[in-house]
Formats: structure tokens, sequence, C-alpha cells
């Protein structure tokens, strides 16, 4: 009796255990596997990533094997001082400047989002540590409530 593995993420089409399927390569899509890359094709089309793939897997050979089992990877927390933080923009340029507009009729230069990003980052910095010293794994609006500016 062959047995069904998981359905494919498009056309629900079963995918058999050790069955050749198609995953897609970004790894916020990882969950959804598909049949074969016209399916992929169908995914990516809605989804429109950037940059992406199908990649080519095979399934477990069975419901026993080590590959069919469910993986929990525990990562570690980020050391202070950690050099690989994202530096990216905190901020919605496009709101930022909506405000700017609406409430001074200004424009607003395109390095401003950068530069209030920074004062964001030292923001939460203090908030992250006021939630740690509570005793909490989770960033809570009351975080925010006592720094000063």
């Amino acid at each position: 009796m062959v047995q069904e593995w998981r359905k494919c993420g498009v056309c629900k089409k079963s995918i058999l255990f050790n069955q050749v399927y198609q995953q897609c390569s970004i790894s916020s899509c990882r969950k959804s596997i598909f049949c074969s890359v016209d399916c992929w094709s169908v995914h990516d089309s809605v989804l429109g990533h950037k940059s992406a793939y199908a990649e080519e897997e095979r399934a477990p050979e069975n419901e026993n094997s080590d590959r069919a089992k469910r993986r929990i990877i525990v990562g570690s927390s980020p050391k202070e001082g950690a050099q690989n933080l994202p530096m990216d923009t905190l901020i919605v340029i496009s709101k930022l400047k909506s405000y700017v507009k609406a409430k001074s009729d200004m424009n607003t230069s395109g390095d401003v989002p950068d530069e209030l990003s920074k004062f964001v980052r030292v923001i939460v910095n203090e908030a992250i540590e006021h939630a740690r010293g509570e005793g909490r794994k989770t960033l809570m609006a009351r975080d925010f409530q006592n720094i000063k500016l």
C-alpha cells in the first residue's frame, strides 16, 4: 500500500513517500511543497518572489524515517554588541513623508529615514533591557513608557 506523505500546496495532488518534490527557495515559504515545477511556478506568480527558484527535494522514505520527523532548531540569543544586527531602515518612508507634509507642509530629505532609524534602535534597545529586567522574552508597549527622550 502506497502512503501519502503530504499534499501539493497548489493542486493538492498527493506527494508520496520517497517521491521527488519541489520546494520554494524563499525561506519563509519552506512550509509549502509542490508536486512539480509547474505548481511551484503558480505559487511564485501569485507571491511574486524576487530571485526565487524551485529546489528539488526528496520526500522521506517512510513515516519512521528521520527526515519525516519534525526538526526543532533552537537558536542562541543575540549577544550584547552583536555585529550582525540588521541595519535596515526601520521607518516606512512614504508614511513619514506623508506625516511631515501634512503637519508642516515641508518635504523630507532622503537621509532622514536612516537617521530616524538610529533613534528608533536606541529606544528599542532600552525597551528590550526593561523587558529583560522584568524577566520577559516579549517586548510590550509598557516597556517604552518610562524611556527618557
